[in-house]
């Protein structure tokens, strides 16, 4: 399964066939400058949440490249209104099987409001299964005990986890969310974007080797296959 990192808590995953993105903030960050949304496909855009270091692309790679957007209603509903056509609401607790797999929303502890202060829903986890793999992402969220949940819906193969802290979880909580929701790879996302969020590359990638896991932080553009 090809994951490719945009920087912040965006990445594109090929799932089936189908690329899914998901929290596209790119043009805004400026780590990921040499990044052109107008390059990236997408068949489906997965929003966790309303806040726009998540959302900020997200209407403009919907309109180039038709893509899906699937968020909460309160989110999938706001695009519709500004004119995207093709959009699946969801919200906690509920899955959907789509043409790659099936989505599962789940829960995730944090705050979401709209750019234009509309009520942007709660926030959300989404568990993707497919034929290929299984991978849990969390969205922004604190340690959560609904996180021991996860792997009663799904044997996940891989996890996609904020490690910045401040906002989110840091590496402490999110070695101890990996080890909730048995995932013994973790792809490291909202981290280093704001001045709140930097963290120590090496420092980070020795706690979860400590406890028997790996961290991978890919650079901004990079490609990886796990």
């Amino acid at each position: 399964m090809k994951i490719t990192y945009y920087g912040h808590s965006c990445f594109l995953v090929n799932v089936m066939g189908k690329k899914l993105l998901f929290d596209p903030f790119i043009t805004a960050n400026s780590l990921a400058k040499d990044i052109n949304i107008a390059d990236i496909e997408a068949d489906y855009i997965l929003l966790s949440h309303a806040h726009e270091d998540h959302i900020a692309d997200a209407e403009a790679i919907a309109l180039s490249t038709g893509a899906t957007i699937i968020s909460n209603y309160e989110i999938a509903m706001w695009y519709a209104a500004k004119g995207i056509k093709n959009y699946h609401p969801m919200n906690h607790g509920g899955k959907w099987k789509f043409d790659f797999g099936t989505v599962k929303c789940v829960n995730a502890v944090h705050s979401s409001s709209l750019p234009d202060g509309n009520y942007g829903g709660n926030p959300l986890g989404f568990i993707i299964q497919s034929d290929e793999k299984n991978f849990y992402y969390s969205g922004d969220t604190a340690l959560t005990l609904d996180m021991q949940l996860i792997p009663m819906f799904a044997k996940i193969d891989f996890s996609v986890l904020p490690v910045g802290d401040n906002f989110t979880m840091g590496l402490e909580d999110a070695v101890a969310a990996a080890k909730m929701v048995k995932s013994g790879t973790v792809i490291g996302v909202h981290y280093d974007t704001f001045g709140f969020i930097k963290i120590d590359h090496e420092k980070a990638k020795n706690i979860f080797k400590n406890n028997d896991l790996e961290l991978l932080l890919p650079a901004i553009g990079e490609t990886i296959d796990i």
